[in-house]
């Protein structure tokens, strides 16, 4: 996961320090705050992406530049954003830098752009959808359509 976090053409980290072992063993903790999920290509991993509850955001969504294309990011942003929304979260954010094949990706996918951060990103946003209730039972959280 790190070579594919520090291999990307764009988004790159303008300090790779920042990315310390401490970070991971946070990002992946168990403490049911956070969940990665890996995309394998014949035993490779070849992408992940992480969703934080508590902070409502995904906080890593890459994909290796040579599996760019068939669909992983996609398949892998609608899985983080299921389980955040049947975790209760009603609305997710990320941060991506502006002008970017990222910043294209996610409003392709149904993400609202906003704001900028004051460290130049753009903030995009998904609302939680709840599906009608099928008979007397709950609605089922869902990502909106085009994820």
């Amino acid at each position: 996961m790190t070579a594919i976090r520090l291999g990307v053409r764009e988004n790159r980290l303008s300090d790779p320090g920042w990315l310390t072992r401490a970070k991971w063993i946070d990002a992946l903790s168990t403490s049911g705050n956070a969940a990665t999920w890996v995309a394998e290509r014949a035993g490779e991993v070849v992408g992940f992406a992480t969703g934080r509850i508590a902070e409502a955001d995904i906080w890593a969504l890459f994909v290796d530049p040579r599996h760019e294309g068939q669909g992983i990011g996609r398949g892998l942003l609608a899985r983080v954003a299921t389980w955040m929304f049947g975790a209760g979260v009603g609305e997710i954010r990320l941060g991506t830098a502006e002008g970017t094949r990222a910043d294209r990706f996610y409003r392709r996918n149904g993400w609202k752009r906003g704001e900028r951060t004051d460290k130049g990103e753009v903030v995009y946003r998904l609302q939680c959808k709840v599906s009608p209730p099928a008979g007397s039972g709950p609605g089922q959280p869902t990502p909106e359509p085009g994820i």
